[in-house]
Formats: C-alpha cells, sequence, structure tokens
C-alpha cells in the first residue's frame, strides 16, 4: 500500500511546474499548515507588518517591534486545487472539513493539522493525530484522536496557559447552575522579592457542581504556565475530580500549588485574593 504526505514544500514544488503533474497513490495526507495572515481590520498592517513566518527571512534585525496577538492564521490549501479533486472546504475559512477519522469528503484523501476545520491550530496535536492516522491505515488500529483537553499555553512575558473547557464554553454546554467556578488571585514568590506587580497572576477551575465536582478546565496565568497545565493535563484528562485535587499535597513554594488551595468560588463573590501561604 502506498501513502503521499503531501507537505508544503512537496506540495508546492509539483503543483507550480509548468506542465501538468499527476500524483496517485493509494492513500493521500494532506498536511499543508497554515500561515499567518494579516488583519484586515488593522490600519497599516499590510504597509508596516510583518507576519511571524516571514520574520524569520529578514537579513537584519527590524529594531523595535511592536507585536499584534490578535492576528490569525489560514490553511495553505489555495495552490493544492482541491476542488479538482473533489475535497470540501469551508467557504469561509478556506479549511478542508474532515470527520472524526481524519477522512475528507474524497475516499482514501486524509487531512491533519492547521488545515482541517474544527481541529486545534497546535503542533504536538497535529503530530499525534498523524500517528494514530498512519496506525490506523497500515497498523491494523481503530484508535481515533481525541480532541477534548488538549493543554495549550500562549507563551507572552507572562505566560497563560490552559487545558479543558474555557467558563463560557461550560455553561453552554451544561448549563450555569450545573458549573462551579474556583479562582483566585495569587502573587509568585519570586515576585514579592522583586516588588513586581501579580495583578495579573490568576488561576481558575470550572467543574461541575455535581457530587463528584469533575473538573472540566483549567486556566493559569503566571510564571510557566506551560509547565504547570502539562503536569495538570494527565490528571483532567484521566477524569480527576475537585475533592482529590484538593487531597493533593502542593509543592512549596512553587505557583502550581496554588492550584491545589482553590476554595473560593465565583458564586460566592467573596474576595479570591490569596493573603498568605
Amino acid at each position: 500500500m502506498s501513502m503521499i504526505f503531501w507537505s508544503l514544500a512537496e506540495g508546492l514544488e509539483a503543483l507550480l511546474v509548468q506542465r501538468k503533474t499527476v500524483i496517485t497513490a493509494d492513500n493521500i495526507v494532506i498536511a499543508t499548515g497554515g500561515r499567518p495572515k494579516y488583519p484586515v481590520n488593522v490600519a497599516g498592517a499590510m504597509e508596516y507588518g510583518i507576519t511571524s513566518d516571514d520574520l524569520f527571512w529578514l537579513k537584519e534585525s527590524p529594531g523595535k517591534t511592536l507585536i499584534v496577538g490578535a492576528s490569525c492564521r489560514a490553511p495553505d490549501t489555495k495552490t493544492l486545487n482541491l476542488e479538482a479533486a473533489g475535497v470540501k472546504t469551508n467557504s469561509e475559512t478556506g479549511k478542508i472539513i474532515v470527520d472524526a477519522s481524519e477522512a475528507t469528503s474524497v475516499p482514501h484523501i486524509y487531512a491533519i493539522g492547521d488545515i482541517t476545520e474544527g481541529r486545534p491550530e497546535l503542533t504536538p496535536t497535529a503530530i499525534a493525530a498523524g500517528k494514530l492516522l498512519a496506525q490506523r491505515l497500515f497498523g491494523q488500529s481503530s484508535e481515533l484522536m481525541d480532541y477534548d483537553n488538549v493543554p495549550t499555553t500562549v507563551f507572552t512575558p507572562l505566560e497563560y496557559g490552559c487545558v479543558g473547557l474555557s467558563e463560557e464554553a461550560a455553561v453552554q454546554r451544561h448549563g450555569s447552575d450545573n458549573i462551579e467556578v474556583y479562582h483566585a488571585y495569587y502573587k509568585p514568590l519570586e515576585f514579592t522579592v522583586a516588588e513586581r506587580d501579580a495583578t495579573q497572576c490568576y488561576i481558575k477551575m470550572v467543574c461541575l457542581r455535581e457530587r463528584e465536582q469533575r473538573i472540566l478546565g483549567l486556566h493559569f496565568i503566571g510564571p510557566n504556565a506551560g509547565e504547570v497545565i502539562q503536569g495538570f493535563a494527565l490528571g483532567i484528562k484521566c477524569g480527576a475530580t475537585y475533592p482529590q485535587m484538593m487531597k493533593t499535597v502542593g509543592i512549596h513554594p512553587t505557583c502550581a500549588e496554588e492550584v491545589t488551595k482553590l476554595h473560593i468560588t465565583k458564586r460566592s463573590g467573596l474576595d479570591a485574593t490569596v493573603t498568605g501561604c
């Protein structure tokens, strides 16, 4: 059984030649990824801006820069001529529509990663999905990619990390009366010594209100948020509950230990500022 992984470089090389190129295989996987796109609603973006991808091609340092995080990525599929192959895409986003097995509307053509509709735009997620797809095609596996509770982090100077549902998504899915949100404003020890402003250091845990209080989502703003969330992601993936989290002994002094001490609910209206150890 043959298979083609349609990478960005190979795809463009094949499609940009002058003569017609016909590529055949028993299975084709489209994984061209995405590229940052300029925000059309930001004045001067095209004239004065540069994408994070193109920045690395500059021969000289750009000097002082302003980072705009409100832009997004566009699927790199325009040159693939997907319509001719019958592969359906979302007309608004340009992303390829796939099912739970990463299959497109055309038999034996699959798509993974940033170019697929409704999938997290995260490299580790695409890698995991690709491995599972290969195992299903060639290893007699039936395991599908689980896109729930995928952790991620925004690596800003003060990091933001999360795993699971947002408060808004949890309310939409389960109803506000069935959701309990625990939160806290905390001050990292290293902020105390340096007298840094810690007003934005915040933790939120979204749980079901039922007896077990299963954790639906965890959100963390503070130093090393990526490391913190990566650790708690396993427990949440395995169905951790609020009582189990409260029985977990924290490591002192760390920022992560603040997660194990959450006890103020948003519903209570009480001040969520941590005042001591």
